[in-house]
């Protein structure tokens, strides 16, 4: 019976040391073996076994992009300014061996790598610089640290400087140069706005002053031809006038020489026209011997008539 026992406790002491020895390495995760105190070799993701008392898991590793945030530290620059810069480091472990065996203490090494990279790099460069060249710097120090931690099995993705503090009296400064450069470029804005406006003002006037000589022109030959347009009426009315007057008058003549007038209507007819032309204001009249002629009988019968009278 006690055998019996103590091979239930064998078998159940087995199967609790078998079932401790299994190991399942999650996703992102990297077990890293020793066999006898050395390095056996590295598990990935999946279902592993070890063996007990001989083997041991020695480290457990995150494969996951980590983010180190270092604090500020101080950095002097070309032209002897102090300032304080404080940095964030992204790194992510491709090799958990070198990391287990490569470093003692790798992020206190990363942020002691960063800081002197930091300060070499800065020193080189002046204060305005500095301040305009975050993007040369983080990648300045990025390849620094990426190849000095090449050989810990550490790969560094990127490298941000985070916030830059210069003294208090530089900060005034600052301020001041970037109130003054606002208000010169306010001003700048102001008076090329005026000068707009002078421009468009002045265009507008132009334009009015062409719009008006361009409606007086426009005004001036409608009436041109508004008055050339009166007078080639007034022309054809007189024409039209002259064509009527010559026309009755061809038609009195035509109507004359149809009715066959006799010597003594032409006679008569040439003594109204005398009379007509006499009654106006010619000096000089020049008379038809017919006319005459009847002028001397008329004379004539005129003084019997008389001598009659007075007898």
């Amino acid at each position: 019976m006690g055998f019996i026992i103590i091979f239930a406790v064998l078998i159940l002491f087995l199967l609790v040391l078998i079932i401790a020895n299994i190991k399942i390495v999650p996703q992102s995760k990297a077990y890293v073996v020793e066999r006898l105190g050395a390095y056996k070799c590295t598990w990935q993701t999946g279902l592993h076994v070890k063996i007990p008392f001989i083997e041991k898991i020695s480290k457990v590793v995150s494969l996951k992009e980590k983010v180190a945030d270092f604090p500020p530290q101080p950095v002097i620059t070309k032209d002897n300014v102090t300032m304080q810069i404080d940095t964030v480091v992204f790194y992510q472990i491709t090799d958990p061996k070198l990391f287990t065996y490569g470093v003692e203490h790798p992020v206190a090494a990363i942020e002691n790598l960063t800081a002197t990279t930091l300060r070499n790099i800065i020193g080189e460069m002046e204060l305005d610089h500095t301040l305009t060249s975050r993007d040369v710097i983080n990648a300045k120090i990025r390849g620094i640290l990426d190849e000095a931690t090449d050989p810990w099995g550490i790969k560094v993705n990127r490298v941000e400087l985070k916030n830059i503090f210069p003294p208090k009296e530089i900060q005034d400064a600052m301020e001041k140069q970037m109130k003054a450069e606002r208000e010169r470029r306010e001003a700048i804005l102001r008076a090329e706005g005026e000068k707009a406006s002078k421009i468009l003002v002045a265009e507008g006037q132009k334009e009015s002053q062409i719009l008006a000589a361009e409606g007086e022109k426009q005004a001036a030959i409608l009436h041109a031809e508004a008055i050339k347009e009166a007078k080639i009426r007034e022309a054809e009315g007189e024409a039209e006038a002259i064509v009527a007057v010559q026309r009755a008058k061809s038609e009195g003549i035509k109507l004359l020489n149809e009715s066959a007038p006799t010597k003594e209507v032409l006679t008569i007819k040439s003594l109204d026209a005398f009379t007509a032309a006499a009654d106006g204001k010619a000096t000089k009249i020049i008379i038809p011997s017919e006319i005459q002629g009847l002028a001397s009988l008329a004379t004539t019968t005129a003084e019997l008539f008389d001598k009659e009278s007075k007898k």
